[in-house]
C-alpha cells in the first residue's frame, strides 16, 4: 500500500472568508508522485501537469488536485465531506499503484465537453428554472461536472439522454 495516513487542513477562503464552503488540504504520508500518471490514466484527469506532477479532477462541482505530497479540494459542505473524498482519492491512487502493471500511464490531460455541444442540447430558453441567469452559465456549469442535465427542468427527455450520452464521453457520469 501507498499510502496509508494523512493529516487533514481545514479551511475557509482567505479572499471570501465569509463563503458557506470550505477547502481542504490532505497532507499526505508519502510522496505520490509516481502513482499520478496511473491515477490519471484510471480518472482521467481533467489538467495534468507535468513538473511537478499533479492531476487535477472536476466532479460535482469540486475540484480535487493531487499534488505529490498533498490533496487539495475546495468547495467543501464541510469536514465529514471532506474526509470521505479524501479517503476515496487515497483508495484510487493505492488502486492505481497496486496495478500499476496493467496500467498504461497517462501524461496527457482528458479532453473536455465543449460548451458549445452542451448548449445545443439546452433548450436555450433562458427561463432560470435551473437557478442559473441563463442557458450559457448552465451549460459552462455542466461542462465543468457541477450541472447535469436532471438541475435543467425543461430539457425534455430525449435531450436529457443525449446529453447524459454527451458526457459519459468524459468521464462524467451523474
Amino acid at each position: 500500500m501507498l499510502l496509508e495516513s494523512y493529516s487533514l487542513e481545514i479551511f475557509n477562503s482567505e479572499c471570501n472568508p465569509n463563503a458557506m464552503a470550505v477547502h481542504c488540504f490532505a497532507h499526505l504520508d508519502r510522496d505520490v508522485w509516481e502513482a499520478i500518471p496511473y491515477l490519471n490514466a484510471i480518472l482521467g484527469g481533467f489538467t495534468y501537469i507535468k513538473e511537478p506532477p499533479s492531476v487535477t479532477f472536476k466532479t460535482q462541482g469540486k475540484l480535487i488536485t493531487v499534488h505529490a505530497r498533498k490533496i487539495a479540494i475546495n468547495a467543501l459542505r464541510d469536514e465529514a465531506e471532506a474526509k470521505k473524498i479524501v479517503e476515496w482519492i487515497i483508495r484510487e491512487i493505492n488502486s492505481a499503484w497496486e496495478n500499476r502493471d496493467n496500467i498504461e500511464p497517462s501524461y496527457e490531460s482528458a479532453p473536455r465537453p465543449a460548451i458549445t455541444e452542451i448548449l445545443r442540447l439546452l433548450p436555450k430558453t433562458n427561463c432560470k428554472k435551473c437557478g442559473q441567469p441563463t442557458c450559457m452559465v448552465f451549460a459552462t456549469q455542466v461542462a465543468d461536472g457541477a450541472k447535469g442535465p436532471d438541475d435543467c427542468p425543461p430539457i425534455g427527455e430525449e435531450n436529457s439522454k443525449k446529453l447524459l450520452e454527451y458526457m459519459r464521453h468524459f468521464k462524467f457520469d451523474y
